[in-house]
């Protein structure tokens, strides 16, 4: 006789899920330098996300995430204006940063390396994303969640981000190197059909 119990508990953990991003408890951050001293911070306010997740075989998931570039915050109004403009963003006319994943790599027992197309103002570049699994449990709801961070650093030059400003002392007024770290809690769907 099968323990159903166990059955389901076993499916979860060594089958297909999918897993959606909770945008209330997940955050795409980013950071530059700014004058070559400082650092500036900054994040977006609508990210979305979804893990296709093969328990048995990590390396056979998949990862896409979107978000939404209108929505940059650095805390600065005139700044975040600039940011959205053509010099950078361009969310007029690129509304969306997008990434899908193309390879999973497993390098510890809850931490990962995800290779995949970023895709800024229309251009895409491959960026590698050091991810770590923080933890699982279930919410107030019953709902299977996992949290994660992941962080990678960038070239804005790379994606025609090249906006700048010499200083009188030397150096430039913003950074050329992107850190860019999304926290993220994802929650599991239940399986239709």
């Amino acid at each position: 006789m099968t323990d159903t119990a166990n059955t389901t508990a076993t499916e979860q953990t060594t089958g297909h899920s999918t897993w959606t991003l909770d945008p209330a408890h997940s955050a795409a951050e980013f950071s530059a330098k700014h004058m070559m001293i400082s650092t500036v911070r900054g994040a977006f306010h609508k990210v979305e996300g979804t893990v296709d997740l093969d328990e048995a075989n990590p390396e056979n998931s998949t990862v896409t995430g979107t978000i939404d570039a209108t929505t940059i915050d650095s805390r600065q109004a005139d700044r975040d204006k600039h940011l959205r403009s053509g010099d950078f963003l361009d969310v007029e006319n690129f509304p969306e940063i997008t990434f899908k994943s193309t390879k999973i790599q497993a390098k510890g027992t809850d931490e990962f390396l995800i290779t995949g197309a970023l895709t800024i103002r229309g251009t895409a570049h491959p960026v590698t994303l050091d991810a770590k699994i923080e933890g699982r449990g279930k919410n107030p709801w019953g709902k299977d969640i996992m949290a994660f961070h992941a962080s990678t650093k960038i070239n804005r030059k790379d994606w025609g981000l090249n906006w700048n400003m010499a200083l009188e002392a030397g150096g430039v007024l913003v950074g050329e190197e992107i850190k860019i770290e999304v926290f993220g809690e994802l929650i599991r769907q239940e399986a239709q059909g």
